[in-house]
């Protein structure tokens, strides 16, 4: 019977993640929430152009984007006392208790015709105060339930079904938008939020806060201790990167497909579904690469991004960059579960949500800060040429890198000492 379940889990590493007796229980409320993640990658960018005036909306659009993931890096410093030494269950149902009522109250706002584009990036700000903590809670629950052999299944698994709600998620936008409005799009949202609210709280035990978490008033712990762990400061360089430059790739898109191709929102809808459909089977790999070196999964993973990113940045036709954005989509997964995995590996239990929501704040950071640049870019040089120069700096990362990570391996170390009839040498 072992021998059969250590071959299932060889061929099938995620069987012992998906039949734990409490995980188990979370799954469903995981996938809704993802599905409507998915959604608001099609929805907020939508409703935003909707919202904005003529001109410049390409900088309200990037403000949009950015509002709904910025304000999650302040909070990782705002909120530190207060989050640090809390168990996963409890991160990520207050992170989506909060999603709930910043989203839920937009339709409310357009209902009482008192929403502007201002008080709506308002609102999607209030609602990503908790961002940051929500994604940590993710990876210390697995810390929490599972031991380190099944951290990269389990990280991998995650990445899979947030890549599902992204295959899937952007198709319901796009029928949405087309039925109702972007509105109610991101009404239906909020909605997939409370429904992980209320899972998080009912099948998930909440671990209780260590006293030296509740006298710990730090708030950069996470922070300091990835600048003193050389490994996971230089990933962390690699990934800030690699999420800044996909930045301007998120606001180039949708103005590209709304100005350049004078297309619907179904065309910018069924690109990231593409990446998402990448990024599932990008997840599925994923959770075979527990052998590769570390340095290969993740600079080979930006190389082959910035690759596939060629032809949209080329101009190509939507019958070629659709399927070239989901090779991207491939390429992105593995990298995420790689490098999570890696904290998980390195950090001890007492620090691994601190830890985890600093990177969370870095990569919550480097997005909207590439979104920022991707917005002055396109309102100065257009979509096509934001999208070629975006394409090819994410290419040349992954060769500096790569050349870096080869320079570090084929340095010659220092000879040590050795021992000849007690004397040393």
């Amino acid at each position: 019977m072992a021998q059969t379940a250590r071959r299932v889990e060889r061929y099938v590493p995620f069987a012992p993640v998906l039949s734990h007796p409490r995980l188990r229980r979370v799954w469903p409320g995981f996938i809704v929430s993802f599905l409507g993640d998915g959604m608001s990658a099609v929805a907020v960018s939508w409703l935003a152009l909707q919202l904005a005036p003529q001109q410049g909306y390409g900088l309200w659009v990037a403000l949009a984007v950015g509002a709904y993931t910025l304000p999650g890096a302040a909070g990782v410093v705002l909120l530190g006392p207060l989050m640090r030494g809390r168990g996963g269950a409890q991160l990520l149902a207050w992170n989506a208790w909060l999603r709930t009522v910043g989203l839920g109250l937009i339709p409310v706002a357009a209902l009482f015709d008192v929403l502007s584009i201002g008080v709506y990036v308002g609102l999607l700000a209030a609602s990503s105060l908790l961002r940051s903590w929500g994604s940590a809670g993710y990876y210390t629950l697995v810390a929490e339930m599972l031991p380190k052999s099944r951290h990269l299944s389990a990280n991998a698994l995650i990445s899979t079904l947030s890549q599902t709600g992204i295959l899937i998620g952007p198709v319901i936008a796009g029928l949405l938008i087309a039925w109702v409005g972007a509105l109610w799009a991101l009404a239906v949202d909020a909605l997939t939020f409370a429904i992980l609210a209320v899972t998080c709280r009912f099948a998930l035990p909440t671990m209780p806060r260590t006293e030296q978490a509740k006298r710990d008033k730090d708030r950069t712990a996470g922070f300091r201790f990835i600048a003193r762990q050389p490994a996971l400061l230089g990933v962390m360089a690699l990934t800030f990167g690699f999420y800044l430059l996909y930045g301007p790739i998120e606001v180039g898109l949708p103005v590209h497909v709304a100005d350049d191709l004078k297309a619907p929102a179904s065309v910018l809808a069924w690109h990231f579904a593409a990446f998402g459909a990448g990024a599932v089977g990008g997840g599925l790999l994923a959770a075979h690469l527990g052998r590769l070196p570390h340095w290969l999964v993740l600079n080979g993973s930006v190389i082959g991004a910035g690759l596939a990113l060629l032809p949209l940045g080329l101009g190509a036709p939507i019958a070629v960059t659709v399927p070239c954005f989901g090779a991207v989509g491939v390429l992105y997964a593995p990298f995420g579960a790689t490098s999570t995995a890696l904290i998980q590996r390195t950090v001890g239990a007492d620090d691994l949500a601190q830890v985890l929501a600093a990177r969370s704040a870095l990569l919550v950071t480097s997005g909207p800060a590439g979104i920022g640049i991707g917005g002055l870019i396109v309102a100065g040089w257009g979509a096509g040429r934001t999208l070629l120069s975006a394409t090819l700096a994410t290419l040349g990362l992954g060769v500096v890198s790569a050349v870096l990570c080869g320079l570090r391996r084929v340095r010659p170390r220092p000879p040590q000492p050795t021992e000849v009839s007690g004397v040393v040498r």
